[in-house]
């Protein structure tokens, strides 16, 4: 786009909820402590591989319990989201930083999803998806009140916006 039409975006401003933390630190601490306790079973169980069964585990538990105390506190100072009367947009990732971008007249879809530990955390996903070859955009960490009324707030504004003829 050019001239008039252009659309100009800051960085977004909102952060996602300080609760985020603990539900991503929860994340981690579950997707760890599986393989850990299949590899602290099978060490107990299998006799000649005990050793490096029991130090795969230990390895495992270390690098998980690493990842727990420094991503989660990381992605909360990086993870950001905005709404406009003309996009929604995020911005996503801790080395590599992606920024997703749909107009509002390429929205289809605005669903609002709480797993059980979000549910825990009072926190809920906003999920925003477009014709896009790349997915949908996801807003992760939100307080379940706020993505209410983000859900009631992008389809009241995809409604009122034409849709894209290009």
């Amino acid at each position: 786009m050019t001239g008039e039409n252009a659309v100009r975006l800051r960085p977004p401003r909102n952060a996602v909820a300080e609760r985020a933390v603990a539900w991503w630190r929860s994340q981690l601490l579950v997707t760890t402590a599986v393989p850990v306790a299949v590899l602290g079973v099978l060490g107990a169980l299998i006799g000649p591989a005990r050793f490096w069964l029991l130090l795969a585990a230990g390895a495992v538990a270390a690098l998980g319990l690493a990842c727990t105390a420094f991503f989660p506190a990381w992605w909360f100072r990086v993870h950001r989201w905005e709404v406009t009367e003309d996009a929604v947009y995020v911005r996503t990732g801790a080395l590599w930083q992606e920024w997703r971008i749909a107009p509002m007249s390429r929205i289809q879809t605005v669903d609002t999803v709480r797993g059980p530990l979000e549910q825990y955390f009072r926190l809920a996903t906003v999920t925003v998806t477009t014709a896009s070859s790349k997915g949908a955009i996801r807003i992760e960490g939100l307080d379940h009140a706020l993505a209410a009324e983000l859900g009631e707030r992008l389809t009241a504004l995809t409604q009122a916006t034409p849709g894209d003829a290009t």
